[in-house]
């Protein structure tokens, strides 16, 4: 079975208050957005299938990379796997376009048989997405270990910077999925004057636990540094997804925004 994060989540919460014979499952294929290890972990536990992970976009037709069930990399759950057959990858610094080296984080860029020529009808955006190698700018950001493996960290356009630090989302989503209270929760970056940007997280509460903020708060502050420690929470019954369910963060943006709050300085539950 192949799905994003958001729908096996969702399976995984049925399940578990209405248990029924999975036996004949035998693999969940993840792709779409990223996948936290603890999600892995939650669907090898409670139904006992194999997973494995993917990556890539339309316009890669669509897989870049991915993971096999029986993967012989230790850290293959914290990765979306090497690159498939006759597909390259390079990391590169946005800024700059120059090639990174194993380890560090930048725009993951992709060549191979399966890239588009181009974007019917737009030379414009083909320009923009291929440079004139065939190097297609994915617009995700992430890095390669010394296995050849990727790891992702998230779109280009989430990134969060606050005051002058790269913050990426998908660190503090892993981390807080890891909390018994959690469901599901999406990072995002609010807008604010000073800082140039504030870390939110919105939070889906597990079925059946109320969630306390101050938990979620001294949680992520044992684990994080404190400049990654998100300065708004907020509880949501429902996220606002697109079609193939991966959650819409700029709609989270903007609902936050036309609510005409102002960040706080400081967290709201702790003082750091």
């Amino acid at each position: 079975m192949l799905s994003v994060p958001t729908m096996l989540i969702r399976m995984l919460d049925e399940q578990a208050a209405h248990p029924r014979d999975v036996s004949s499952w035998r693999l969940s294929m993840l792709g779409g957005a990223p996948v936290a290890p603890e999600l892995v972990r939650r669907a090898r536990q409670q139904l006992g299938v194999a997973v494995s992970i993917g990556f890539g976009q339309t316009e890669a037709s669509p897989y870049l990379t991915h993971t096999r069930p029986d993967d012989p990399n230790p850290h293959w759950v914290e990765a979306v796997g090497p690159p498939l057959p006759g597909t390259e990858l390079r990391i590169i610094d946005p800024a700059t376009d120059k090639p990174l080296p194993a380890g560090v984080v930048g725009e993951i860029c992709a060549r191979g048989p399966g890239i588009m020529t181009g974007y019917y009808d737009d030379p414009e955006g083909t320009a923009r997405a291929l440079d004139a190698d065939g190097w297609l700018r994915t617009g995700d950001l992430g890095s390669l270990d010394e296995d050849g493996y990727l790891r992702v960290q998230g779109r280009l356009k989430d990134m969060i910077i606050r005051g002058g630090e790269n913050i990426y989302p998908r660190e503090i989503e892993d981390l807080l999925l890891t909390h018994p209270d959690v469901a599901d929760v999406a990072v995002v970056g609010i807008p604010d004057a000073e800082m140039g940007e504030q870390v939110a997280a919105f939070v889906r509460p597990a079925a059946g636990r109320g969630l306390d903020l101050d938990g979620p708060t001294v949680f992520c502050r044992e684990h994080l540094a404190a400049y990654k420690i998100p300065r708004i929470w907020r509880t949501v019954e429902e996220f606002p997804q697109t079609a193939s369910g991966k959650i819409q963060k700029f709609a989270l943006r903007e609902r936050y925004l036309a609510s005409h709050e102002q960040p706080p300085a400081e967290p709201t539950a702790v003082e750091l």
